[in-house]
């Protein structure tokens, strides 16, 4: 018989979707949860696999169209299919796919609602070092601008800086023949390396391969005058910017920085981060630290863990923390539930496992949703100083920036004495409809001196 599958639908606030790119063609069988399309959402983008097995006879919808839900994508013909029968209606089940031995089992990236988080982009991998210091990361990611979006097996080798991320799939494929992904020249959405390119580039031989360069400029149309490049925005860049404007212009925002003596913290790590290396096999990064405090200072300052209601202030009653991460085609913003409920050491452990499945695309639409308070590390990006933008609806942003050893003044009852020290600038955005000065100083004093009060000896369990 033949099938018609429709848009799927992947929550309930999710009303449409894009097509971002086809990944059967029409005539090319499709094998069951075989991935046959990939969808854009303002929640979440992800490959939707096949229902049925059988033959791609047709797209009902092209390439960057939107469609409503439950609209009706692709026919498919099944082997057992009987000449002139009228299709019937697949829908396909995002989470019950997921059982299937060929799913992904993912649900996606965070693409809207979560963008403007800093000026560039930050990471929830590691706090940057002290000035002078190599910084180590959790995952071996440098920097989240230069982090690869999945975290590809041994015998892969690693998309270059700037490569844009691989599906489960193509990953797969590019692995069964031992293809070097940097030496592949993406032709999907956003410059994505798809399965045809793995296919063609196996065909060619490698010697065809274009040359891989550390950083490739966007291909566009030229302008007649030959001064100008257009580049054509692509939906997931669309609804980032999208994202960036409604929190621009619906949120009266205001921003506020404090400087931070992280000496104690700087030690207590270096203490108690063999031992926790060793009893957890994970990297202890400077982050869940940075948490612990801003958890805690959110629980004395509900108003900062709130939303702007119209006629009333709506306090959450959770603290959902949102670690931005940086990938190459948009900011992920995951949630980490109950973080106050954590110790360092259980957010360590719930952090970095958090991270890893936002870069291998295995975060459930959970993990993207009920944020309350966004965190962000522009540190990593060796930021001094900066001033994020909110996270709509959301009635703040912390960022945290890049730990330098100075020389400062301690102050003394008799003289006053000049030491090196570990200083961080932590930087505060807030909803001046929810939040005072008065408000948004008190929290940052709070967090400031969470953070001044570590020190060795102090449990991170």
């Amino acid at each position: 018989m033949s099938i018609i599958i429709e848009l799927p639908h992947v929550g309930e606030s999710v009303v449409e979707g894009t097509i971002g790119k086809w990944l059967k063609k029409p005539g090319e069988t499709v094998k069951r949860y075989e991935p046959l399309v990939e969808i854009i959402t303002d929640k979440v983008t992800m490959e939707v696999p096949s229902p049925v097995e059988g033959s791609l006879v047709r797209v009902l919808a092209e390439e960057g169209e939107t469609l409503p839900m439950g609209a009706p994508i692709a026919e498919v013909a099944t082997a057992d299919s009987p000449e002139g029968a009228e299709p019937e209606t697949a829908s396909i089940e995002i989470e019950t796919a997921s059982a299937g031995p060929e799913s992904p089992g993912t649900t996606g990236y965070l693409l809207k609602n979560v963008a403007p988080v800093g000026p560039t982009g930050g990471s929830v991998v590691e706090l940057a070092e002290p000035s002078g210091t190599t910084a180590e990361t959790e995952t071996s990611h440098p920097a989240p601008s230069a982090a690869s979006a999945t975290t590809t097996p041994a015998a892969t080798p690693a998309a270059p800086s700037g490569q844009t991320r691989l599906s489960p799939a193509v990953r797969r494929l590019a692995q069964e023949h031992s293809v070097d992904v940097s030496q592949v020249q993406g032709t999907g959405l956003g410059g994505r390396i798809t399965r045809d390119d793995i296919l063609k580039f196996v065909e060619s031989g490698p010697a065809q391969a274009p040359a891989a360069t550390s950083a490739r400029r966007p291909e566009g149309e030229t302008s007649a005058d030959g001064d100008e490049t257009h580049i054509t925005v692509t939906p997931v860049r669309r609804m980032i910017a999208e994202a960036m404007v409604r929190s621009a212009s619906e949120i009266p925002s205001a921003w506020s920085t404090v400087e931070v003596d992280v000496s104690g913290l700087v030690a207590l790590r270096a203490s108690v981060r063999a031992e926790y290396e060793q009893k957890q096999g994970g990297s202890l990064t400077y982050l869940p630290f940075v948490i612990k405090a801003v958890v805690e200072a959110l629980k004395e300052f509900p108003t900062m863990n709130a939303t702007w209601g119209g006629d009333k202030i709506i306090l959450k009653n959770r603290v959902n923390l949102g670690l931005a991460v940086a990938a190459p085609d948009g900011l992920i913003v995951p949630v980490l539930h109950n973080a106050d409920q954590l110790s360092i050491a259980g957010l360590a452990s719930a952090a970095s496992d958090l991270a890893e499945r936002a870069r291998t695309k295995k975060l459930t639409l959970n993990d993207v949703q009920g944020g309350t308070f966004t965190l962000n590390n522009t540190g990593a990006l060796g930021s001094h100083l900066s001033g994020p933008i909110i996270n709509y609806p959301q009635a703040g942003i912390l960022t945290t920036e890049t730990i330098q050893k100075r020389a400062v003044v301690i102050p003394a009852d008799s003289n006053d004495a000049i030491a090196i020290r570990s200083m961080m600038n932590i930087c505060l955005a807030f909803d001046h409809r929810i939040n005072d000065g008065s408000e948004a100083s008190g929290f940052m004093s709070a967090v400031k001196s969470k953070l001044q009060a570590m020190a060795p000896g102090d449990s991170i369990y």
